[in-house]
């Protein structure tokens, strides 16, 4: 995994500024220390030339001069490296296939590239190296764009086709890796960090309707195409961006078939059977790296399953990482990460980052997530630091599994929902008895208007209610005025079950590219790259595919992956049914603790109140309300303090 920049002078009549692409390079060292590369090209007269960077290694030096001051050229890539695959000079980039024209910048893994590299010398390809770099010029020069439907992986580049005079640029299907970009003046700076391209905005205009959006939902900081920034745009997940005769062009590529949802005829046990050889199929794949792969470890099903399945792929103990509380029970995994260290004989590292911490890392955490952040970073920041501190470049980590299998809360509802949708009354009279048994007190009644409201109410409109009502509006009138569309415009009503909508707009609008934001950025900032098992497109087509009583089986979610680990995982994980979340105390201590101090300090700052967005007096009320002791509004707190904190980082 590394880090790419570009600059294109799609007009063909200026020329690029070489400093400018060093510094948007610079920017992202964190994403790769272990190389730096550059190439400028004359697209007209298709002249090229490679340079070396700062931190290029002796022999890259030795090769090709210092990138220039000025240039002629009207097309430059940029690249910091992250040695995964061949950790030789041969995986240097940009990368170039001579013969053909080609050039390329990626960032990511494909995970497949032994087989396509198998099948491209069946066509005729040599290669000189043993990256799936090359695999992917390779793939392109034999089966031109469409090559993106046969990898298996993570992937945004960025290859510039001398012959075609052509940019093609491409994101994975899901977002797990990401790519930015900004047009202006005829020239297109594209890039994998927003922060690489917001100083060269001539208007540094902002998307007040993201900001609005995004700290009224959490789920909602990474959205469609958009982002903090009016004219920064985000390449969306399964889209191709194409430059060519001058006019740039986006392609979709991917979407998962709406008409596959639920379309499974076998029976429970074949799609177990189904479910479980394509997540080993997933962990096999994702262990291949030349350097050593360790996995995050939380003490749940997910975490918990990666591990045990992982362990046979090394040859020497799995290191797993996981951050605890000890004196707050409910982020205390320490019992159940144990079990699966001696299950598995793997080498535990333990982090209990303290509040301390949490204070000198919110700056930082802000800098690097280009977003302000989530409540959960100390313990995700920690987590990938003590990875790189122990020399581990590779992490597996469990993002996805809830969103396919149904592993959220209001997963129940649309699930109840569909039933009596169908006016299966007998069915919902039986299971709604065994999600009322495991209820706490007084959460009946609230969980029935729910599920009759999932089922009155199509999903976009659901979405509306949470934005509306769940919490209070920190803004003031005149911000809230200059939002010009309406916030939550994406949410899809597809013709789906209710848990196939749901679950179809946490893939595609809400959850999942929020959390890939997170996570891209935690470890990107650490030098560790993060790999994530259940989002390999195969297994999540297939859960996709499943009926919902396949996911669902009250008072139980994530069913079929429940059953699908239950020879994998030690039966105290199997049988386990609590599981607590993967945050920090934030709300619950140290908001009314440690925090206290830098919140106040934040609240009564001249920036705050001069900021001309915020509603002071209802702010003020609602702080003192959570210091008197009530938790109901500690969320949007800490998200006010959160985006004032980027306010100050990128804005003020």
């Amino acid at each position: 995994m590394c880090g790419l920049s570009g600059i294109y002078a799609i007009d063909h009549q200026q020329s690029i500024s070489a400093p400018v692409l060093k510094k948007m390079t610079d920017t992202i060292r964190h994403r790769g220390p272990d190389d730096e590369g550059y190439i400028l090209i004359n697209t007209q007269s298709q002249e090229y030339s490679h340079y070396h960077g700062h931190e290029s290694s002796l022999e890259v030096k030795q090769m090709l001069p210092a990138l220039p001051s000025y240039t002629k050229a009207n097309l430059g890539l940029g690249f910091r490296r992250l040695a995964i695959l061949d950790l030789s000079e041969s995986g240097h980039q940009p990368m170039s296939i001579v013969s053909d024209d080609l050039h390329i910048v990626f960032n990511g893994e494909i995970y497949n590239y032994q087989e396509l590299r198998t099948e491209l010398k069946a066509h005729g390809c040599h290669f000189r190296s043993a990256t799936d770099t090359e695999v992917i010029l390779m793939a392109y020069r034999t089966w031109g764009q469409d090559c993106v439907q046969r990898f298996v992986g993570m992937w945004a580049f960025a290859i510039w086709d001398g012959k075609k005079r052509c940019l093609f640029c491409s994101r994975d299907r899901f977002g797990i890796k990401p790519f930015y970009y900004l047009y202006q003046d005829g020239m297109l700076y594209f890039a994998s960090e927003i922060k690489q391209l917001n100083t060269l905005l001539n208007s540094p205009n902002l998307n007040n309707t993201m900001i609005w959006r995004s700290v009224k939902i959490n789920a909602m900081l990474a959205y469609e195409n958009e982002t903090f920034w009016a004219d920064i745009t985000s390449l969306q997940p399964g889209y191709n961006l194409i430059v060519e005769n001058g006019e740039l062009s986006l392609a979709q590529y991917y979407q998962l078939d709406q008409s596959m949802f639920e379309s499974f005829t076998g029976g429970f046990d074949r799609a177990v059977h189904e479910y479980r050889e394509l997540f080993l199929d997933s962990i096999r794949l994702q262990m291949r790296s030349d350097v050593e792969v360790g996995s995050c470890l939380s003490g749940g099903m997910d975490s918990s399953a990666i591990v045990c399945a992982a362990r046979p792929h090394t040859y020497k103990p799995l290191q797993t990482f996981s951050a605890y509380y000890d004196y707050d029970p409910a982020l205390d995994e320490r019992k159940w990460i144990q079990n699966i260290v001696d299950q598995t004989g793997s080498l535990s590292h333990l982090i209990s980052p303290t509040a301390q911490d949490a204070l000198e890392w919110f700056d930082q955490v802000t800098y690097y997530n280009d977003l302000p952040t989530g409540a959960g970073y100390a313990s995700q920041y920690a987590v990938m630091k003590s990875a790189r501190e122990h020399g581990v470049k590779v992490l597996l980590d469990g993002q996805g599994s809830d969103e396919i299998t149904g592993g959220y809360g209001h997963s129940n509802y649309r699930y109840f929902a569909d039933q009596l949708r169908k006016l299966q009354i007998g069915r919902f009279a039986s299971e709604i008895q065994n999600s009322i048994k495991s209820q706490k007190a007084g959460k009946a009644a609230p969980m029935l208007a729910k599920i009759a409201l999932s089922a009155l109410l199509p999903e976009s409109k659901l979405y509306d209610l949470e934005f509306r009502f769940y919490r209070f509006d920190p803004f003031n009138s005149d911000f809230v005025a200059s939002c010009k569309d309406h916030p939550i415009s994406g949410i899809k009503d597809i013709k789906a079950s209710r848990l196939s909508n749901f679950l179809y707009n946490m893939m595609n609008v809400t959850s999942i590219q929020t959390l890939l934001h997170y996570e891209d950025r935690m470890s990107m900032a650490n030098s560790v790259e993060s790999r994530v098992p259940f989002l390999d497109h195969r297994l999540v087509e297939f859960a996709f595919s499943l009926p919902s009583r396949y996911k669902i089986k009250p008072p139980t979610n994530k069913y079929i992956h429940r059953m699908a680990m239950k020879d994998i995982v030690p039966d105290a994980i199997f049988n386990r049914k609590d599981k607590a979340i993967f945050s920090s105390p934030f709300y619950s201590t140290w908001m009314r603790g440690e925090f206290t101090a830098f919140i106040e300090h934040t609240f009564n700052s001249t920036a705050f109140r001069q900021r001309g967005i915020w509603n002071l007096p209802l702010i003020k009320q609602k702080w003192q309300s959570y210091l008197a002791g009530s938790n109901k509004d500690s969320e949007m707190l800490f998200n006010i303090v959160a985006l004032e904190t980027w306010y100050n980082k990128f804005v003020s």
